[in-house]
C-alpha cells in the first residue's frame, strides 16, 4: 500500500487542504469502515468544518442504527476468525500493522492536522506513537499465559485467557488518531475484534487507520469503524449484547451515560474521563524548567487534553515571579496554520467547545481571577483567513481561588488558573479538592517531599519535575470522576480478556467426584 505525502507550509487554506487530503483516501466520501471497505450511511447529514478557518470541509451521512447493526454483524464474524487465529500469527500481523502505520506517518499526520486543526508538529508525533502502540502489543499477542492451580483431590486445574469477542472503543474528537490506536491495539492483541466509534466531528484519521490495518493483514471484520452521531450510532452500539466490552474516552457526563447504557445490557466498561490536574511548584524548584513544564502541561494541544495541568499551584514565596515566567512563555507561543511546522498552538476543534472555553474564561474573570496574559489574538491569525477560525489565545489567569469555577471545572482549552499556597498540606488539599483524579505533578528539589506529595495526591498518573509524558507500556487511567480501569501497560490485557478455569480429573473414569456447590 503506497503512502501519499501532502505538502505542508504556511498556507491558511485549511478547508481546501482538508478536502484534498480526504479526496485522496475517500474518493466516494466518508462513511463507516466495514469488512475492509468504506460504506456510506443513510441517516442525518453530519457537516464538518475547518477549525482553523470555519469553512465547510465536507459532509457525510450518519450510519444510524441500521449501519451500527451491520458493523456489529461484521465484527461478530471477525471476532470468531481472529480468536481462532494462532497467536503467533496475530502477533505477526500486528507487527505488520505497526510497520505500515510507521510508513504512513506523514500522511496520517497531515490528515489529522487538516481535519482537526491540530498542529502538524503534534500530529507527526502522535502518528509515530500509534505505530509504537501496535508494535508494543504485537509483542504481547503470543504471551497471554494462564496458570496451573493446585487444588484438593485428583485434579489438573488450569486457567487460560480468552477474549471478550467484540470490543467497542468510543474515542473523542481531541485526539482521534492517537486514541484510535491506544484503544484498539491491546484488544486486538488479546484476540478481540474492535469497533471504533470516533467522534462525529473527527472520523477521518480513524477511518484511514482502519484502512491501513486491513491492508496490513487484519481479516475482514476485525477492525471496523462506525461513524455518526452518539445519539444514534453510539446508542445502538453501547447497549447491544453482541458487544463484549466497552472502552470510552471522553467527558464525565457522556461517560456515565455510556456506562449506564452498557450496564443495562450487562456489558462492562473501561472509562477514561476528564481531569482538573494540579501542577504544584515549590519555591526550591528549578523555576525555569518548571515554567517550561507548566506551559507544556496546559498549552500543548491548545489545552484540549484530559491530563492538562490546568491548575497551577505555586508556593507564595515565588508565586508572582513564577506566574510572570509562565505568562511570558505563553505569550511567545506561535498560533497559526496547523499545517505550518512552526505552529505551536492550533484552534479549538469544535464549535461547542469553543463556546465552552470562552464562557469559562469570562466566568473565571467574573469570579475574581486576573489576566496575566494579553487577550488579543496575534497578527498571524487576525491578518489572514484564519481570523474566522475557532481561536483562543493561551491564557494565564491568576488568583483562581477555591470559590472560582475554574478551580473545579474542566475547561479543555488553553487556559490555566494559578494561585498561591503556603504549606505542603495546603497544596495537597487543593490538588485533591475536586472529584477528578487523573493526573498531577510536583516540582521540587527535595526528594523526600517529591515522593510524599506524589503519594498523597489522588491521581492515576503523577509526575515529579516533569509533566505529560505517557507511554503505552505504562498504565494510564484515573480515579473518581476521571474514570476506572486502565487503558495501557501490560495489565490492560487483563481488561480485554476473561479468565477461564478448566478442571480435568486425573483418576480413572468412574472415580467419585467431590460434592461441590456454589
Amino acid at each position: 500500500m503506497s503512502s501519499t505525502t501532502f505538502p505542508t507550509g504556511s498556507t491558511t487554506s485549511g478547508a481546501a487542504t482538508a478536502r484534498a487530503v480526504l479526496a485522496a483516501h475517500f474518493p466516494q466520501g466518508l462513511g463507516s469502515f466495514v469488512d475492509g471497505r468504506v460504506v456510506a450511511g443513510r441517516g442525518e447529514t453530519v457537516t464538518l468544518s475547518s477549525a482553523a478557518t470555519s469553512e465547510q470541509v465536507t459532509d457525510y451521512a450518519d450510519a444510524g442504527r441500521e449501519g451500527a447493526d451491520a458493523v456489529l454483524a461484521s465484527s461478530v464474524r471477525g471476532a470468531e476468525v481472529w480468536a481462532a487465529t494462532d497467536p503467533f500469527e496475530r502477533a505477526a500481523i500486528l507487527r505488520e500493522v505497526a510497520r505500515t502505520v510507521a510508513a504512513h506517518t506523514e500522511e496520517l499526520a497531515a490528515l489529522e492536522s487538516a481535519t482537526t486543526g491540530k498542529p502538524i508538529r503534534d500530529t507527526r508525533g502522535e502518528a509515530a506513537k500509534v505505530a509504537e502502540m501496535f508494535g508494543y502489543y504485537a509483542g504481547w499477542a503470543d504471551k497471554l499465559l494462564g496458570h496451573t492451580i493446585p487444588v484438593p483431590g485428583n485434579w489438573h486445574t488450569y486457567t487460560e485467557r480468552v477474549p471478550w469477542g467484540v470490543v467497542l472503543a468510543v474515542t473523542p474528537w481531541n485526539a482521534p488518531l492517537f486514541t484510535g490506536g491506544w484503544n484498539s491495539a491491546a484488544p486486538l492483541a488479546a484476540g478481540n475484534a474492535v469497533v471504533v466509534k470516533p467522534s462525529e466531528f473527527t472520523p477521518a484519521a480513524t477511518l484511514r487507520l482502519a484502512q491501513l490495518a486491513h491492508g496490513a493483514g487484519l481479516p475482514d471484520g476485525v477492525f471496523n469503524v462506525a461513524t455518526g452521531l452518539g445519539s444514534t450510532v453510539g446508542a445502538a452500539l453501547t447497549g447491544d449484547p453482541r458487544v463484549g466490552k466497552v472502552s470510552f474516552i471522553g467527558s464525565v457526563g457522556t461517560g456515565r451515560r455510556v456506562a449506564v447504557a452498557a450496564a443495562a445490557a450487562g456489558i462492562p466498561t473501561v472509562l477514561e474521563l476528564g481531569g482538573k490536574s494540579a501542577n504544584i511548584v515549590f519555591a526550591d524548584a528549578d523555576l525555569d524548567r518548571a515554567a517550561d513544564g507548566a506551559v507544556s502541561a496546559v498549552f500543548s494541544g491548545a489545552g484540549q487534553s484530559c491530563v492538562a495541568g490546568s491548575r497551577l499551584l505555586v508556593e507564595r514565596a515565588v508565586h508572582d515571579e513564577f506566574v510572570a515566567r509562565v505568562a511570558e512563555r505563553a505569550a511567545r507561543l506561535r498560533l497559526g496554520d496547523p499545517l505550518d511546522p512552526a505552529t505551536e498552538i492550533g484552534p479549538i476543534i469544535t464549535e461547542p467547545q469553543f463556546t465552552t472555553v470562552t464562557s469559562l474564561i469570562e466566568a473565571g474573570l467574573e469570579s475574581g481571577a486576573r489576566r496575566a496574559t494579553a487577550a488579543a489574538l496575534p497578527e498571524s491569525v487576525t491578518g489572514s483567513a484564519l481570523a474566522a477560525g475557532r481561536w483562543v489565545v493561551p491564557t494565564v489567569l491568576d488568583g483562581v481561588g477555591t470559590a472560582n469555577p475554574l478551580e473545579t471545572t474542566e475547561v479543555f482549552g488553553p487556559v490555566v488558573g494559578a494561585d498561591a499556597f503556603d504549606t505542603e498540606a495546603e497544596a495537597v488539599a487543593r490538588a485533591n479538592g475536586t472529584g477528578f483524579g487523573l493526573a498531577g505533578a510536583v516540582w521540587t528539589q527535595d526528594v523526600a517531599r517529591a515522593h510524599h506529595v506524589a503519594r498523597a495526591v489522588r491521581a492515576g498518573t503523577f509526575w515529579i519535575n516533569s509533566y505529560k509524558t505517557i507511554h503505552v507500556a505504562v498504565p494510564f487511567g484515573g480515579f473518581g470522576d476521571s474514570g476506572h480501569g486502565r487503558s495501557s501497560g501490560p495489565g490492560v490485557l487483563d481488561e480485554y480478556t476473561q479468565t477461564k478455569a478448566v478442571w480435568t480429573p486425573t483418576r480413572a473414569a468412574g472415580s467419585p467426584f467431590p460434592s461441590l456447590s456454589y
